[in-house]
């Protein structure tokens, strides 16, 4: 069973920055793509970012122009850089991968990683 294992997330101050990193422990079979969703309490899980295999990236309107999502060198390494973070970016941030199947598509999840941004 793959596992997809986060790292990076912590306190910071509002107009801070964080990196979150995510690797998944082994090769992902038909990978199609990898991204980051987050929960704040109270809330359903949202969308934050998406990167799939050719390159395309997908941002939630609220994150645009303050967090990027890259691949890292490592197969399967997914990065989240969050710049200008706001007390509205409180969450837990889970790792995701989608993999394509005969018929539509599986799924990973990561463990969460908490950020916290103070005002």
């Amino acid at each position: 069973q793959v596992q997809l294992v986060e790292s990076g997330g912590g306190l910071v101050q509002a107009g801070g920055s964080l990196r979150l990193s995510c690797a998944a422990s082994e090769s992902i079979f038909s990978l199609n793509t990898m991204g980051w969703y987050r929960q704040a309490p109270g809330k359903q899980r949202e969308l934050v970012a998406t990167l799939t295999t050719d390159g395309y990236t997908n941002y939630a309107d609220s994150v645009k122009g303050r967090f990027t999502i890259s691949r890292g060198n490592a197969k399967n390494t997914v990065y989240l850089q969050m710049n200008s973070l706001k007390p509205e970016d409180t969450a837990v941030y889970y790792c995701n991968a989608d993999y394509k199947v005969l018929v539509g598509f599986g799924r990973y999840w990561g463990q969460g990683t908490q950020v916290t941004v103070s005002s």
